[in-house]
């Protein structure tokens, strides 16, 4: 049964032990919107009045459970509301994950409605990564790679995802030249229940 990138996002996030995640939604992430209710098994959604308390409540989370802390919020305005809270993270040095969404690919670079250079706007807060995804396949590496980081480094990473793309069909990277492979670093225990939640067991 194929899946659509959000879905793959809200997916992946729990096997690497993301449990909940805080938002506001919008239509820079309708896409990802959507997919949570598919997921609520297994990631808790926390919908609050506003982008930032999403960002502060995920990291008080990171604080108080010792787990990644994970927010998103829409393209535009919605996205730059989470940086107080992600700079509250990454003073306390605990990993937080933001998700934001962005203007559809064929718009970027034509100043379409909410559209903003994220890349650069996050540069000091999200420094050690923050990636636009561009395919359905680079979204596997994106999301290994910025938990990977923000795990292991203790600060705040974050994933770009325009909203034409969340929709689109998830796809693996195919095994070529060219092309990055991730996997879920985590227990045992851990992946044989993720793998069991899947139904790939």
């Amino acid at each position: 049964m194929s899946i659509n990138v959000s879905d793959f996002v809200w997916q992946r996030l729990p096997e690497w032990g993301g449990n909940r995640v805080y938002c506001y939604p919008g239509d820079g992430v309708g896409g990802l919107d959507v997919a949570l209710e598919k997921v609520k098994d297994s990631l808790q959604y926390i919908q609050i009045c506003h982008e930032e308390m999403a960002a502060f409540m995920a990291s008080a989370h990171a604080k108080f459970t010792r787990q990644i802390g994970l927010s998103y919020a829409t393209s535009g305005p919605g996205a730059t509301h989470l940086l107080t809270g992600l700079y509250d993270a990454k003073m306390d040095h605990v990993p937080v994950v933001a998700v934001v969404g962005q203007q559809a690919r064929t718009a970027i670079g034509a100043h379409y409605q909410q559209e903003m250079d994220l890349q650069s706007l996050f540069k000091d807060v999200a420094g050690d990564f923050i990636a636009t995804a561009s395919m359905p396949s680079r979204l596997r590496h994106l999301i290994d790679r910025t938990v990977r980081i923000a795990s292991t480094k203790r600060t705040v990473t974050r994933v770009i995802i325009p909203n034409d793309l969340q929709e689109l069909t998830y796809e693996d990277s195919p095994l070529a030249h060219g092309t990055t492979i991730s996997s879920i670093a985590m227990r045992t225990a851990d992946r044989i229940r993720a793998l069991a939640r899947r139904g790939e067991l």
